[in-house]
């Protein structure tokens, strides 16, 4: 049996033999192909320069800051997150990509009422300073939610003073019209103005 194949190289390559000799040999052409990659890769960390390899260093430790930064916002925003991490990526000079900056999506909107706000706008400020290094957006994010929080308990307590204010006139206007709260007339609590 005649097995025509292309190899990794782009090159034909014919077999014969049964089919367990195509499986053993596409095995040993994949284990060679894997074994040349590493070969190269090896070869080729050991090409660069001192100072390439220094750049290289540098850009994996950046690129492990900024994932450990971003799963920060992701771990402490919860359900306010949207998506994932998004990342910008440099390439170092071993032709590799690493991580340089990142952002995490979340989702600043108020609640619906103060009482939702509150502990939303605490949620978005400790996601926004999650991270052990916050950044100067982080920190703007923050100061944002802290406003909102403050704006949002501004509103629950005018809310809270209107409403006591309105039982307060209830009860008063019950008293000028000398009725008690359950209907009935109140003898020697009216006042009666004279001009």
């Amino acid at each position: 049996m005649a097995i025509q194949g292309v190899s990794g190289n782009s090159a034909q390559a014919v077999v014969y033999g049964s089919s367990t000799s195509v499986v053993q040999a596409a095995r040993r052409e994949k284990g060679s192909a894997r074994a040349e990659k590493e070969e190269s890769a090896r070869s080729q960390s050991r090409q660069l320069s001192a100072e390439e390899q220094r750049q290289v260093r540098d850009l994996q430790a950046t690129d492990s800051r900024v994932r450990a930064h971003e799963q920060a916002h992701i771990a402490a925003g919860g359900g306010l997150v949207e998506g994932g991490a998004t990342f910008t990526y440099a390439t170092g000079p071993d032709d590799k990509r690493y991580a340089v900056a990142g952002e995490v999506s979340i989702d600043t909107s108020p609640g619906r009422t103060p009482e939702e706000t509150i502990p939303k706008a605490q949620r978005i400020r400790d996601a926004a300073l999650a991270p052990a290094d916050p950044s100067p957006q982080d920190r703007s994010v923050a100061a944002a939610a802290t406003q909102m929080e403050g704006n949002a308990r501004a509103e629950l307590s005018a809310q809270r003073r209107s409403e006591a204010q309105g039982k307060d006139e209830r009860e008063g206007a019950g008293l000028y019209l000398g009725v008690e709260k359950n209907g009935r007339p109140s003898l020697g609590r009216s006042l009666n103005v004279f001009a």
